[in-house]
């Protein structure tokens, strides 16, 4: 690739700030992870890398109804842990009474966690008026995964990764529309 047409991206938050050039793309992340992997097994400095992820896309998938029990069932879990750390610091340090063992503190601890959990999950269920009545998963997906590397190192990175066993070059997306070219990486279907 040469340097002319290259992409460049200027990187002004990673911890070596710089000039670094785009040497491959990947539909997943565990693909470009690999990659880097590799690079990494064969000595390339691999904190001149970045794996970026693009075109990021929110989705939220709907995992059921929130009714007002089960709004009391997610409050007790979550303030459960919280109690029994604080019952289990309180025993550990001896703060209440030195005969009373920590794990007995930490036991009325997740009881009370749970029991004002509860109590706190059904005051905000109530207090939404039905508005959020569901419960949901949501996570952050990008489409594609590009490999930055810094430009005093790209060329060399690019030829490593398209030189990877596990992958082969040309199939995938087609060049950007500004007509700068890009080395291509996609895993076989």
């Amino acid at each position: 690739m040469s340097e002319q047409n290259a992409q460049r991206v200027t990187v002004s938050k990673a911890p070596t700030a710089g000039v670094r050039r785009q040497v491959a793309v990947f539909d997943h992340y565990a693909a470009a992870e690999r990659a880097v992997d590799h690079l990494s097994d064969i000595g390339f400095p691999v904190e001149k890398v970045a794996i970026v992820g693009h075109d990021l896309t929110y989705v939220e998938q709907v995992t059921g109804r929130l009714t007002f029990p089960g709004a009391a069932w997610r409050g007790a879990l979550t303030g459960a842990l919280p109690g029994a750390l604080i019952g289990w610091i309180f025993g550990l340090f001896s703060w209440i009474d030195p005969l009373i063992a920590g794990l007995l503190l930490a036991l009325y601890g997740l009881a009370f966690g749970a029991v004002v959990g509860a109590v706190l999950g059904l005051l905000v269920h109530a207090l939404q008026r039905g508005r959020r009545d569901f419960v949901a998963v949501s996570q952050v997906a990008p489409s594609r995964f590009e490999i930055l590397v810094d430009e005093d190192v790209a060329d060399e990175a690019a030829r490593l990764i398209t030189e990877m066993p596990t992958v082969f070059r040309g199939a995938g997306t087609p060049p950007p529309a500004d007509g700068q070219a890009r080395t291509q990486v996609r895993e076989p279907s």
